[in-house]
């Protein structure tokens, strides 16, 4: 597996709870249904890819391929333990592997081993200097453990390292989204929008703001701009109701 194409994976996982819709939009049944369907077959898919590398690893247990190829499926069907095993076997064999050490900053997060979180990806920002998504990563991690300032100054730095990325923008609205300070947390995801204009989470985020900030007009025109892009009326109905409710 290539190693840019493993950083730009787990970015997006990194990312992906950040930015999931807090309002309970759900689609209709039908698709629903689908989307479960989908779900299982995918899952049986990779259950199916995941025994098939376990039986090549027992002839090839030293593979440092198969071994990151095995972590990243333990890794999508949330299998953190089996995965973190494979990982500590890859650094053992090369402890600069920068996809090992990617993947087990992630991997110790989700096993809330934050400071082992914390020293891979501080290893992987030696290695790579000033890396998009290990930076992100380190931000993500310390505002989870509650290291509020080393966060705060790490997206900030982020932000004026790569001043067009609208992630870091909407990374650092979803930290002053928790923290209460809502009308800085609009103006990033206001940001992140203007540079990723497609973007439906950072739209749902802005709109949720918008309400909180009681900006009502500026809310029914996200709600529409939605629209206008195709999203269902009936996944935004919980944000109409929310707006009626407001005086």
């Amino acid at each position: 597996m290539k190693k840019k194409s493993i950083i730009l994976y787990i970015g997006c996982l990194l990312a992906t709870p950040l930015f999931a819709q807090q309002n309970n939009l759900t689609a209709d049944s039908k698709v629903d249904d689908v989307a479960l369907r989908d779900s299982k077959a995918q899952n049986k898919a990779l259950r199916d890819s995941l025994a098939a590398a376990t039986s090549v690893l027992a002839y090839h247990p030293d593979s440092i391929d198969l071994r990151l190829k095995k972590a990243a499926w333990n890794i999508q069907l949330e299998q953190w333990s089996y995965a973190k095993d494979d990982l500590d076997k890859v650094l053992f064999l090369n402890n600069t592997n920068i996809a090992g050490l990617f993947y087990r900053a992630f991997v110790n997060e989700k096993l809330l081993r934050y400071n082992f979180a914390r020293l891979d990806y501080q290893n992987l920002l030696v290695l790579v200097p000033g890396n998009f998504q290990a930076q992100l990563g380190l931000a993500l991690l310390n505002e989870k453990d509650k290291h509020y300032t080393e966060a705060y100054d790490g997206i900030n730095n982020l932000i004026e390292q790569y001043p067009d990325s609208a992630m870091a923008y909407a990374a650092r609205g979803g930290m002053e989204k928790e923290r209460g300070q809502l009308e800085l947390a609009e103006y990033d995801y206001a940001k992140a929008i203007s540079l990723d204009e497609d973007n439906t989470d950072y739209r749902i985020n802005r709109i949720d703001l918008l309400i909180m900030l009681n900006r009502k007009l500026d809310a029914y025109r996200e709600l529409k701009a939605l629209q206008k892009k195709g999203v269902a009326p009936g996944r935004l109905q919980d944000f109409y109701r929310r707006l009626r409710r407001k005086k």
